[in-house]
């Protein structure tokens, strides 16, 4: 867990309860991919989802809530692909964590894409001073996963200079997919690769 729900109500325990909350994430996602962050609101969200505006409240305090959890759910999945590479290629050596930093980018590029309204909760994430939080805590933890991966493999690096360096390429490998979005006549193959191979830059002495 990479952040509390700080906007919202308790999250849910019983089985209709959570199927319910992520019914509202599914649908406040759609709903975001097409009216955008401004035009969505708890009332769009309910109607869409067929509840009443008290079933939404009893999770939600307001729409930020519902954007700050569909932020949660994003990183959390995207963490969960990074944890999985980690343990594919930690054991095996600098090399094949380097060698393999593309495949990490693309698997979590996929993650991402199959999340409803991925760009518009990663606007939000950018945008919100009160939505900030997600992202800045994410990264962050996906950072100190990473130095802990990158660490045994380079005995001889001051561990500051290593988080600095991967903070840095954490942003760059973000930074990298959201621009997609941005710039859509772009390769994703070439993006990726070009990326991947200045990230494995700074490590290479």
């Amino acid at each position: 867990m990479i952040a509390n729900l700080s906007n919202n109500r308790a999250s849910p325990k019983q089985e209709r309860a959570q199927q319910t909350y992520e019914l509202l994430l599914d649908v406040a996602g759609e709903l975001l991919a097409e009216v955008g962050i401004d035009r969505i609101s708890t009332n769009l969200i309910c109607t869409r989802a067929g509840l009443t505006p008290p079933a939404l409240y009893r999770y939600f305090k307001d729409k930020y809530s519902v954007l700050e959890a569909l932020g949660l759910r994003l990183m959390e999945r995207q963490n969960a692909v990074l944890e999985a590479w980690i343990a594919r290629h930690a054991g095996k050596g600098l090399d094949d964590l380097q060698d393999n930093i593309e495949e990490l980018m693309r698997e979590n590029a996929a993650v991402t894409r199959a999340e409803p309204g991925a760009i518009w909760i990663l606007r939000a994430l950018h945008g919100s001073p009160r939505l900030a939080h997600v992202r800045i805590e994410s990264h962050r933890y996906v950072t100190g996963k990473l130095v802990e991966a990158y660490a045994p493999h380079l005995p001889q690096m001051n561990r500051e200079d290593l988080w600095l360096y991967v903070r840095l390429t954490v942003e760059l490998g973000f930074g990298a997919d959201a621009m997609l979005y941005e710039e859509p006549g772009l390769s994703a193959d070439a993006v990726f690769r070009t990326a991947a191979n200045m990230m494995r830059g700074g490590l290479a002495t």
